[in-house]
């Protein structure tokens, strides 16, 4: 089995972004290399169509940095926190504009590591304003297997 950190499944972009192809089996080596590769203190946009494995990669992230909660899609809520600075939003029904009304865009000013599901384009280019260090990971899956793109959005 290949690793993603092997020659053939990781590679570097021309625009700083890293590409790791890997089932779900090398989900850990791929939140890994996110710790690696990604700053704290950031908003991490997860994009990848529905059942692209959004949710499941934030579970092996949690897993990386030892949280002890259940990882699961808060679809519902908008935002789970896992631990000390680990939080995660399902934007899928909502946006920008949600948001702001809710009072939640100051939760982004808390430190660590906001992992969301399905940013819309008013949110992304509010965050970029406002200063926030943007990173997206997009997930495209190939068979059994997934491509995940990493990547600073204004760095």
């Amino acid at each position: 089995m290949d690793s993603p950190t092997s020659s053939n499944d990781k590679r570097q972009t021309a625009n700083d972004a890293v590409e790791i192809k890997a089932g779900l089996e090398e989900l850990p080596e791929v939140a890994a290399a996110i710790e690696r590769l990604v700053p704290n203190n950031v908003v991490i946009s997860l994009k990848g169509n529905l059942a692209a494995g959004k949710t499941t990669l934030v579970q092996a992230i949690a897993q990386v940095a030892d949280s002890t909660s259940t990882v699961t899609s808060p679809t519902f809520s908008l935002q789970h926190s896992y631990g000390d600075g680990l939080y995660h939003y399902d934007l899928y029904r909502t946006g920008f504009e949600e948001l702001a009304r809710l009072g939640l865009l100051e939760e982004f000013e808390k430190p660590g590591r906001h992992l969301v599901e399905w940013m819309d384009e008013g949110l992304k280019t509010f965050l970029a304003a406002a200063g926030y260090n943007l990173w997206q990971v997009t997930i495209t899956p190939e068979g059994e297997r997934r491509i995940y793109r990493i990547e600073p959005l204004n760095a």
